[in-house]
């Protein structure tokens, strides 16, 4: 007795569920109109008492009354109660839908699996389809109304086919206090064992299947006997009944209209019909019938479900599956789009606007003009960094590791960098850092830092030939410590360098024309060209005496195009431990540091090292002490040949 209604509103049409509200079968109005009229005929005779049977004092007393079952009215939560009780109906409702007993999959095994088409093998698969519709049909007897009150009896389940008399006489002796649904079961798994054993089903995997099959089964139908059994808790359903009736009770004297005449709060107009009030009724009333409606699915009402069909359609399906269509196979021809690899059912008129194309993702939508344009804007900018500078798309060298190791900061750009992610060549300096493009022309740069120590040179230990190009030039790194401790930075004027580096122009190598300004601020490890600088000491009387020569060390990395050399590169730590054991080596191989060198500062005196610009004189003295040093070395070079 389900009312379906699927069709009417199949398409969100104008007034598509304004016209379900004129349906009467299965409606809120067959379900309320008597307690709605109940309701509005107390209402009615209330308010004729009021006006017209009660003397002054009486009516006073009523409007008190009325006020106050007005106001403590509102403080019933039935929308609470209601709300969660009527939620909990309905997925109960729809659970006992889910789980109600199908045997289709049942039938379909045993179709296959159980073979013979002789008269035993026919009897063999009708009797195990016929013990599953009698399991369905003794559970539908016990929580159904509609199925009892058409099968009362066991007598009228035999005249109905579904037991014979013999199966009657031993269900009937099986002397058993509870609901024996369960006795057809044990014959089903029975009956299937000797099937196996005769042959009839030749794989045991088979007969598995066929018994988990039946399994699943008559949990289904013991989940519609619990369901049956343990309901929702009755306490449950007697508030939410009071709850609700207790508010509209209270509602028939609260929500009456008083007299005008009395100037009372709330009651300026005399209405006579309260139709919000009527309307709070239809619709919280109306909620409580549809929990009454769906606590029970297999009783009378119009959307209970429909447990005799379920039955008779069981039944006819399945020994049809088993039976008739038992290897009852149509004959195989070949299909109309045997030679067609592009399979298209085709379409009426009617049904022209459903043929669309194939969804093939959401980028499909992208035209390849918004792709092309972010390339054509990448090639723009790239030709105009490869005019600006050749070694500014190289990798980041060496010394600019070296210098984040040492934090040394490098001055400010204009603008962010810009990694560029392309697949890098086995370069020491490609190994750890993408390119990071910068801007060498400009002259707005602001002065770096003052407290950074900026003491890093490159030079090109090998000047490149004039056939050589710019990508072949390995600089060469050389690192030295301070020889004194008591180091200050001078700044005489603007014209000096700053952090540490000498702007003026120096040599560049053949074939290398990158335009210089003055001053040029150097933003690139990369740049060619040495950014010479110098340490120097200053005779102040307060510093500690300078330390012997001896301490001094230094070291020389050669960017060379290897991974091993990479490896081979030692950290700043490694540069400390090792400091006294090359202290030694190096000062009988270099007395003193060449111009074009490095110098870091002891560790004890970090606290006062500054860096000084180098100066001309300084220049002069370090070229003087490099002349001495060659011919010291060269003497002692035809000494040890002699």
């Amino acid at each position: 007795m389900t009312v379906t209604y699927s069709s009417k509103v199949a398409n969100a049409t104008f007034f598509s569920f304004h016209r379900l509200l004129l349906r009467w079968r299965g409606s809120i109005y067959k379900l309320l109109y008597r307690e709605f009229i109940l309701f509005v005929l107390l209402y009615t005779i209330l308010s004729l008492v009021y006006r017209f049977a009660l003397s002054n004092d009486q009516k006073r007393l009523f409007e008190k009354l009325s006020r106050y079952c007005d106001k403590y009215a509102e403080q019933i939560p039935v929308t609470f109660v209601l709300g969660f009780y009527v939620t909990l109906v309905v997925n109960r409702w729809w659970n006992q839908f889910v789980n109600l007993p199908w045997p289709d999959r049942l039938m379909f095994h045993i179709s296959s699996c159980v073979q013979g088409k002789d008269e035993y093998g026919r009897l063999l698969r009708r009797t195990l389809v016929r013990y599953v519709n009698l399991t369905s049909l003794l559970i539908f007897r016990s929580v159904s109304t509609a199925v009892c009150k058409r099968f009362p009896t066991m007598e009228h389940v035999v005249e109905a086919g579904f037991m014979t008399p013999e199966e009657r006489k031993v269900f009937e002796n099986i002397r058993s206090p509870h609901l024996k649904y369960w006795i057809p079961v044990v014959w089903f798994s029975n009956l299937a064992s000797k099937a196996r054993q005769e042959g009839r089903i030749q794989d045991s995997i088979d007969l598995q299947n066929i018994l988990n099959e039946m399994n699943q089964f008559r949990t289904w139908c013991a989940t519609l006997f619990g369901y049956d059994w343990v309901g929702i808790p009755l306490v449950y359903t007697q508030v939410v009944t009071l709850a609700v009736y207790t508010f509209f009770f209270a509602c028939l004297i609260g929500r009456q209209f008083l007299d005008p005449a009395q100037e009372q709060k709330g009651h300026d107009l005399d209405l006579y019909v309260p139709v919000f009030t009527l309307l709070q009724f239809f619709f919280y009333a109306g909620w409580l019938k549809v929990a009454e409606q769906l606590i029970n699915p297999f009783g009378e009402d119009d959307d209970d479900f429909e447990a005799n069909w379920i039955i008779d359609r069981n039944l006819q399906v399945s020994l049809l599956a088993v039976d008739e269509m038992h290897m009852n196979l149509p004959h195989m021809t070949k299909d109309m789009y045997w030679n067609d690899c592009d399979a298209r059912p085709p379409y009426t008129l009617a049904a022209a606007d459903y043929c669309i194309p194939s969804f093939l993702g959401s980028t499909t939508d992208m035209g390849l003009s918004d792709i092309l344009q972010f390339d054509d804007v990448d090639g723009s900018e790239s030709r105009l960094r490869q005019q600006d500078s050749i070694l500014a798309r190289r990798q980041e060298s060496v010394l600019g590791r070296v210098r984040r190791l040492l934090s040394v900061q490098e001055p400010p750009d204009l603008r962010p960098p810009r990694p560029i992610f392309k697949r890098h060549s086995s370069d020491a300096a490609g190994s750890f850092f993408p390119d990071l493009r910068i801007n060498t022309g400009s002259d707005d740069l602001p002065p770096p830092s003052m407290d950074t120590l900026s003491t890093l040179r490159e030079v090109s230990s090998n000047p490149p030939s004039p056939e050589s190009t710019p990508s072949t030039v390995f600089p060469q790194l050389v690192i030295s410590p301070p020889l004194f401790g008591d180091i200050s930075y001078n700044v005489d004027s603007l014209d000096k360098p700053q952090n540490g580096l000498d702007h003026s122009p120096t040599e560049e190598g053949p074939g290398l024309d990158t335009p210089r300004n003055d001053p040029v601020v150097c933003c690139s490890p990369t740049q060619l060209g040495p950014k010479e600088f110098r340490w120097t000491t200053l005779n102040t009387p307060c510093h500690p005496p300078p330390r012997p020569r001896g301490r001094q060390f230094s070291l020389q990395f050669s960017r060379q195009n290897s991974k091993a050399s990479v490896r081979s590169l030692p950290s700043p730590k490694g540069l400390g431990r090792r400091k006294r054991g090359l202290g030694r080596f190096q000062y009988r191989r270099s007395p003193g540091p060449t111009p074009d060198t490095l110098q870091l500062p002891n560790p004890d005196y970090d606290h006062d090292f500054q860096g000084t610009a180098e100066t001309e004189n300084d220049k002069k003295e370090g070229k003087s002490k490099g002349e001495d040093t060659k011919n010291t070395d060269s003497q002692s070079e035809s000494t040890e040949k002699e």
